[in-house]
């Protein structure tokens, strides 16, 4: 028996969508032991994941801190991974690469760049989705892939009977209105709008909710939907994601939650403006959709309750 390590170090949607190459990692090396190296946020929930052994911590501090580089690549090295699967693809991770084995070759290291087409460049071969780029990561690597472009995040969820009764929930819409501050591109700012509609049209059938992040609840209190809370503190990923599976539908800004929404089956739409595509994040599944504009600011609550009427019928 070997060892394979994985790399992902985040972000929530970005975990989500690595959910089934992950598991396509497992289901070619089920004679071996899969290792994961990701960051603090996510340390946690990667040990609940079915197809991983062991999880390894990377504080990601500064990459000059050679202190720490060096204890963190001592410890890679003792388990001597025969096969690294670099699914973060990012320029910390090449780095990494090049202290761990600077003369590796996809048979070693697998990653966007070492089974970069030989017909492509790194910025004409991250046109195409995200999903596609794994999945032609992974073939390129040999691997069967009948998951990566379907991956399934329900193995992240946890039982939320306690939250579920407190808050008497049962046919709720949820709501993501939220984003980084520096991602405000992202912001639909029309919920409260579309809150009136809805309200208006289905009175109390329907439960409207949110579940702000940690540092999302002050800016919950100026939805006028119920701000969902465990005793005080936000969810835990695992708890979110329950709520998302549970939920009547899903709206949401294209954020963590609208990705995490996509990989359970939940039903739903997620807004983009013109900072991407919908194609490129492949966040669009049979249930979860889009609506893609150039402006969100010029999207009305109308519109949007147009296409959550039409999924609810």
């Amino acid at each position: 028996m070997s060892n394979v390590l994985i790399i992902k170090h985040g972000s929530l949607g970005d975990i989500a969508q690595a959910s089934g190459a992950i598991q396509d990692i497992y289901e070619n090396h089920k004679n071996d032991q899969i290792y994961l190296l990701t960051t603090k946020p996510y340390f946690e929930l990667f040990k609940k994941n079915p197809y991983l052994h062991e999880v390894i911590l990377d504080k990601r501090l500064p990459r000059y801190n050679l202190i720490y580089l060096y204890f963190l690549m001592r410890e890679l090295k003792k388990y001597k991974f025969y096969k690294i699967f670099d699914l973060q693809n990012s320029s910390r991770t090449n780095f990494y690469k090049n202290i761990l084995f600077p003369k590796a070759n996809k048979e070693i290291w697998s990653s966007s760049l070492t089974t970069l087409p030989v017909d492509k460049n790194k910025k004409e071969f991250d046109k195409i989705s995200v999903l596609e780029r794994f999945d032609y990561q992974l073939k390129t690597s040999k691997l069967n892939t009948s998951n990566t472009l379907k991956p399934d995040f329900s193995w992240a969820s946890s039982d939320i009977s306690e939250i579920n009764n407190h808050y008497n929930l049962k046919k709720y819409i949820l709501l993501f209105p939220f984003c980084s501050p520096h991602l405000a591109i992202k912001k639909w700012p029309h919920y409260n709008d579309l809150i009136k509609i809805i309200f208006n049209k289905f009175g109390d059938e329907y439960k409207i909710v949110t579940a702000p992040g940690p540092s999302e609840i002050n800016d919950a209190k100026n939805i006028n939907a119920l701000a969902l809370l465990d005793n005080g503190r936000a969810l835990d990923i695992s708890q979110l994601t329950s709520l998302i599976q549970n939920s009547t539908f899903v709206i949401a800004n294209d954020t963590g939650p609208a990705h995490i929404a996509a990989h359970v089956g939940a039903k739903g739409l997620t807004l983009f403006g013109k900072h991407t595509t919908a194609y490129k994040v492949s966040i669009e599944r049979k249930k979860f959709k889009a609506i893609e504009v150039t402006d969100l600011n010029n999207l009305s609550a109308e519109k949007v309750f147009e296409r959550l009427v039409s999924f609810l019928s």
